[in-house]
C-alpha cells in the first residue's frame, strides 16, 4: 500500500473527509435526504452542540449532515476513519480482519467489526450493476462452492460430501463481472431461480457436468465440461467451454475466508461474498486502481442501512474471528 495514498487528508482530517464525502454524494448540489430538494439547503454555522457539517433545508425545514441516509448514519466514528477503513478493505486482495482493522484505526474490535460489515453492505451491487449478466453472443459461467459449516448442521462420523457446509453459487460474465450468493440447500430449484434473475436469456451458459444446471430452459445455449475427463473443451463457434474463471475466484475467496477471516456465520456470508465480488469486479484488469475502487465503494453507501442486535453468545462467538 503506497504511503503517499495514506497521506491523503481525507484519511486523516475530518473536514477534508467530510468535504470529499459531500462532493461524492452531492456532485451537483446538496440534496436534502428528507424531501429530495436540490439546492434548497444552506450550511449552518458550527456552534455549540451543532458541530461542523450541518445543513438546513429551506423546504422541509429539517437539519441533516452528509451521513443521513447512508450506512454512516448514527455512527460516532469520524468520517476520516470510515474512509480509511473503506480504503483498507478495497486495497487488500484477500480482505483485512477486524482485529487488524481495529489496530490500524484505533477503535475497539466491536466497532471495527461493525464498520467492516457496513462497508461490505455498501459493496453490494445496485442499480445498473445489479442487472442480468451476459446477453447476445456472451458467455456466463456458473459454478457452486462449499465452505465452512452451515448453521445447525453437524458433520456425522464418516460422512462425506457437502451436506453440512455453507453453499455458494457464483456467476461470471466471461471477461466481465462476477456475482455470488449464498443458497440454503443448493437444490436445482434454487439454482434455476438464481439463473432466472441474474442471467440474460440470450446468453450461452457454461458449467461443469453437474445436473443442477441441466434443462433449465432459461438460456439460449448450455454447454458443459466434464471435470472427470477434462477442464477445457472446444465448444460452439470455436469458443472454449470451461469454468476456470470461477475456479480462480473461488481460490481467492477461500484463501481469504480461511486465512484472513477464519470463520463466518452463515447469516453474514452474503456480505463477505459482496466484498470479494466487488474487488474482483473493480480489479486492475478493468483499469481501476485502489483510489478508484475506494471511491466506488463510498458511492455505494447511500440509501442503505445496516444495524445489529447481537442478543446471544452464539452470535458473539460467530463474529470472534471475522
Amino acid at each position: 500500500m503506497a504511503a503517499s495514498i495514506l497521506k491523503n487528508p481525507i484519511f486523516q482530517n475530518e473536514d477534508a473527509a467530510r468535504a470529499y464525502l459531500e462532493g461524492q454524494r452531492w456532485p451537483e448540489g446538496v440534496i436534502c435526504p428528507f424531501c429530495g430538494q436540490i439546492g434548497a439547503a444552506k450550511a449552518l454555522p458550527a456552534k455549540g452542540a451543532l458541530g461542523a457539517g450541518w445543513w438546513h433545508c429551506g423546504d422541509c425545514r429539517k437539519k441533516f449532515t452528509v451521513r443521513v441516509g447512508t450506512l454512516y448514519e448514527r455512527s460516532h466514528v469520524p468520517l476520516h476513519k470510515w474512509l480509511y477503513a473503506t480504503h483498507l478493505l478495497c486495497s487488500s486482495k484477500k480482505g483485512i480482519s477486524s482485529h487488524q482493522l481495529s489496530r490500524m484505526l484505533g477503535v475497539t474490535y466491536k466497532t471495527a467489526w461493525f464498520m467492516a460489515h457496513r462497508i461490505r453492505e455498501g459493496m453490494k451491487p445496485s442499480g445498473p450493476d445489479a442487472g442480468p449478466l451476459g446477453g447476445q453472443g456472451k458467455i456466463v459461467e456458473a459454478d457452486e462452492a462449499y465452505i465452512g459449516k452451515a448453521d445447525g448442521k453437524r458433520k456425522r462420523p464418516k460422512e462425506g460430501g457437502f451436506r453440512h457446509k455453507m453453499k455458494i453459487v457464483s456467476l461470471v460474465e466471461r471477461g466481465g463481472k462476477i456475482r455470488s450468493q449464498r443458497v440454503k440447500d443448493g437444490t436445482k430449484l434454487e439454482i434455476k431461480d438464481i439463473l432466472r434473475v441474474n442471467v440474460h436469456p440470450a446468453s450461452t451458459l457454461h458449467t461443469d457436468g453437474s445436473g443442477l444446471y441441466t434443462d433449465t430452459g432459461l438460456v439460449r445455449i448450455h454447454e458443459a465440461v466434464d471435470h472427470n475427463k477434462e477442464y477445457v473443451r472446444a465448444g460452439k463457434a470455436g469458443r472454449k467451454v470451461h469454468t476456470n474463471t470461477l475456479e480462480g475466484f473461488f481460490s481467492v475467496f477461500k484463501r481469504g475466508m480461511v486465512g484472513t477471516y477464519q470463520h463466518c456465520g452463515e447469516q453474514h456470508l452474503d456480505r463477505y461474498l459482496a466484498e470479494f465480488d466487488f474487488r474482483a469486479n473493480t480489479r486492475a484488469k478493468f483499469g481501476i486502481d485502489d483510489a478508484m475502487r475506494t471511491e466506488k465503494a463510498v458511492k455505494g453507501i447511500t440509501g442503505k442501512r445496516l444495524t445489529y442486535r447481537r442478543t446471544n453468545k452464539t452470535q458473539d462467538n460467530q463474529a470472534a474471528n471475522a
